[in-house]
């Protein structure tokens, strides 16, 4: 069993207790920005070289997964058949998962537009393939791959490309469903204006979960949310409204140190259970040393500005220049954050 399914069995059986707040690592950036997703790879002296190549990152990417720290690896299908590969899932307890569907509103290429447009549904990986090996697996077939993966969906208040979002994520749970594949459920902010109250924004989304997990039977449910961060009241609101939905918190961009030890420390204290972080942890100056501290914080063993001065003390020690000096980096620039600041 790996180390998620114990943890999501105490969270669900009302025993959690902050060593059980799940921990991810989203590694799966090449289904979005691609090339760049890799990371800026720098001299000790923080200058920038290049961007990391796919194999440097895959070695990163098994130097988390070696750690066992987090408790779950996301990457891309074809990155996730290389990790397998390689052996970086042998024996470990981190539990390795898929991005499922790649809506437009991730294609961030350089020089695109996609994004700036209502998103729209697109599917890559082929669930099949991901968890047998093969196209059309005879029924009962083993599993040979892995049965996790995420399914992103972005509410935009427009009626046309809500539907068809809402329709593909129906087939999508249906073919989850044919070939014992479990999911859990990504949800953004709308990625364009959807002429909706800033303040009312977040209780939209919340709204929006409520209401299109609202006909799925237990059997076809996500096993936990990744959602933007919109402040205490609102993630006290999704996280109470229904016990049996596990909510977890996404990173989004990269900010300060503070600004990630915050929102786990928040996340946790207004209900979440989970975190899933991708550039906070893949641009941080020492990725190893930034996930143990994130643990630490969500295990409550410190607090967050704590945190960041420990993390600097590392980088000090490794002979790493920091991108910022420890008193920038203890800076919340994150506006959900504020509201709810530990202020120590």
């Amino acid at each position: 069993m790996y180390r998620l399914d114990e943890k999501l069995a105490r969270i669900r059986a009302g025993r959690y207790t902050r060593d059980d707040f799940i921990i991810a690592d989203a590694k799966d950036g090449d289904m979005g920005p691609s090339i760049t997703s890799c990371g800026p790879k720098r001299d000790k002296d923080g200058s920038y070289t290049r961007n990391y190549t796919r194999a440097e990152f895959l070695d990163n990417v098994r130097a988390i997964i070696e750690q066992d720290v987090v408790d779950i690896m996301l990457t891309s299908a074809s990155n996730f058949e290389t990790l397998k590969a390689m052996g970086a899932f042998q024996g470990s307890a981190v539990k390795p998962a898929i991005r499922a569907n790649d809506t437009t509103d991730i294609w961030f290429g350089r020089g695109g537009s996609y994004s700036k447009k209502p998103s729209r549904p697109f599917r890559t990986a082929s669930l099949s393939r991901v968890t047998t090996g093969t196209i059309d697996p005879a029924p009962g077939a083993p599993l040979t791959g892995t049965d996790l993966g995420l399914y992103s969906i972005t509410f935009n208040n427009d009626i046309e490309h809500d539907l068809a979002s809402l329709e593909a994520f129906a087939d999508f749970r249906y073919d989850a469903a044919l070939n014992n594949f479990k999911y859990f459920l990504e949800v953004f902010n709308p990625n364009v204006d959807g002429d909706i109250d800033p303040s009312v924004l977040p209780f939209y989304v919340n709204d929006c979960i409520a209401r299109c997990l609202a006909g799925v039977m237990a059997a076809d449910r996500p096993q936990f949310l990744k959602i933007v961060y919109n402040g205490p009241k609102a993630l006290e609101e999704l996280a109470s409204y229904d016990p049996g939905l596990v909510v977890g918190v996404l990173g989004g961009g990269a900010g300060t140190t503070r600004d990630c030890f915050e929102l786990i420390y928040q996340a946790e204290k207004y209900g979440a259970r989970v975190a899933l972080f991708g550039r906070k942890i893949n641009l941080a100056e020492d990725p190893l040393s930034l996930v143990r501290h994130m643990r630490a914080v969500a295990s409550g063993h410190i607090l967050p500005e704590e945190a960041v001065r420990s993390y600097h003390g590392d980088l000090q020690q490794a002979g790493i220049k920091p991108l910022r000096e420890q008193a920038a980096d203890s800076i919340i620039t994150e506006k959900p954050l504020l509201a709810g600041a530990t202020g120590k």
